[in-house]
């Protein structure tokens, strides 16, 4: 069903949004499941840690293709634009997967995780052999995210969430069998699992893509036909150095934890905290791709988008205040989540720290919705960087200089450092709304 930017009402964009915000929460829950399953493992703290290394490290090789989905939406125009985004896309795939296999050599990752991070070496083991198992996982986020784009573009997002679907069940299927088997550490777990579903995830929506591919190819319109790879390169470059420097964070941060106080303890833990946030968080994610396919060529539909964002936030700050504040952080982090009490008690803070983190996140897409809308991606680089130093010269305050617990430092810094990017997009987003060639359409 073909959805217009002109009158759109609460009802419509929450029917739009809804099964991309479906698609965020299961691919969110996937890393409370994991890390449950994993703590409930022998050696908890060595495989919880060792998991939450080798998703840090999958997740910077994959960041330069992670924003494909947005740049589908806004360059897809006719077969011409298609084949050329296509061709990008795979070239990038194929890039990122080498890179994949040159860090997982034994020289290169020893050196990152023992020499650089500190890990220990029980640790350091554990988690080059769920990195290695971790090899497809970039390249197929990639390649599905393109297509995802694709389906987004042609008012089908029922489709999107129909292939996280396939992704949670496999991922479930995975991590139970080997669960319940017994013969493979927790961390072999969650990796395995991991790789399997996005695979899974990634052929099934190429199958729901076909007929839109299809359309596309035999479409005899042009509408984008000056579209080069020149400038898929310009477009798209700031978005890939957005997603590295936002994702090459977690590496970084794992970093400073592993040389603070209490280290062990913070490495088990933050996976957990940043997971259960990572529901809350994933709502306002996935209202990007809905402000930049609902807003219209003139903006008229931006107005009530921002209302729909502002009732978002509320009802998302005020649940994870919930779990945050109240006995229900029990609940989570030892009956659902399956840590001990110590670590339990050791999460609390940590969570306390990150529960307006969800307002912030619905912010900072809209600011980049609006940019990317605009064709203006620059920015969204330079604010992204703003949170990557903000986060680490806060970290460099708070470990070295201050002593405090790495878990607790960690959340301050991400917290300070969404606020700076949030502050520095303001004047661009201004800019992006009054001084464009549209500019949005008031209502009458």
């Amino acid at each position: 069903m073909s959805i217009s930017s002109k009158n759109l009402t609460n009802k419509n964009i929450f029917y739009f949004w809804l099964p991309l915000a479906a698609t965020w929460i299961m691919m969110s829950v996937e890393g409370p499941f994991l890390a449950a399953l994993i703590a409930r493992s022998s050696e908890p703290k060595f495989n919880l840690a060792a998991y939450g290394v080798a998703y840090s490290l999958a997740l910077i090789v994959e960041a330069p293709i992670i924003m494909m989905m947005s740049a589908s939406i806004a360059l897809v125009k006719d077969s011409h634009s298609f084949q050329k985004l296509r061709n990008f896309t795979y070239a990038a795939n194929i890039l990122i997967s080498v890179l994949m296999v040159l860090m997982v050599l034994p020289p290169v990752f020893y050196f990152i995780t023992e020499d650089l991070i500190g890990l220990q070496s029980e640790v350091s083991t554990l988690t080059h052999i769920a990195t290695i198992i971790l090899i497809p996982w970039p390249g197929a986020i990639g390649y599905r995210r393109f297509y995802q784009g694709l389906l987004i573009k042609n008012n089908l997002t029922r489709r999107v969430a129909y292939g996280t679907v396939v992704r949670l069940i496999s991922m479930s299927l995975c991590a139970t069998i080997l669960y319940t088997s017994g013969i493979v550490e927790g961390v072999i777990i969650g990796a395995a699992s991991l790789s399997f579903a996005v695979l899974m995830e990634a052929i099934t929506i190429r199958f729901m893509v076909w007929e839109t591919v299809k359309k596309i190819k035999n479409d005899d319109s042009v509408l984008n036909d000056n579209l080069s790879y020149k400038e898929i390169y310009r477009f798209y470059y700031p978005l890939a150095l957005t997603s590295l420097i936002g994702l090459g964070v977690q590496p970084l941060v794992t970093f400073f934890v592993g040389q603070s106080r209490m280290s062990l303890e913070s490495l088990a833990v933050l996976p957990v905290v940043t997971s259960f946030v990572f529901i809350f968080r994933a709502l306002g994610l996935s209202y990007q791709e809905v402000i930049i396919a609902l807003m219209g060529e003139k903006k008229e539909g931006l107005q009530p988008l921002l209302k729909f964002a502002g009732y978002l936030g509320l009802i998302l700050v005020s649940v994870l205040a919930l779990f945050s504040f109240t006995p229900l952080t029990d609940f989570w982090f030892i009956t659902v989540s399956g840590l001990s009490d110590s670590l339990a008690h050791f999460a609390k803070l940590p969570l306390m720290i990150m529960f307006f983190f969800p307002a912030l996140t619905i912010l900072i897409s809209i600011q980049r919705g609006l940019l990317v809308a605009n064709k203006n991606t620059k920015p969204i680089t330079i604010g992204t960087a703003t949170e990557f130093v903000t986060i680490v010269i806060s970290l460099l305050l708070l470990i070295n200089y201050l002593d405090i617990v790495g878990a607790v430092a960690a959340t301050i810094g991400f917290v300070i450092g969404r606020l700076a990017a949030n502050f520095y997009l303001i004047k661009s987003t201004y800019r992006a709304l009054f001084f464009s060639k549209n500019p949005p359409v008031s209502e009458s």
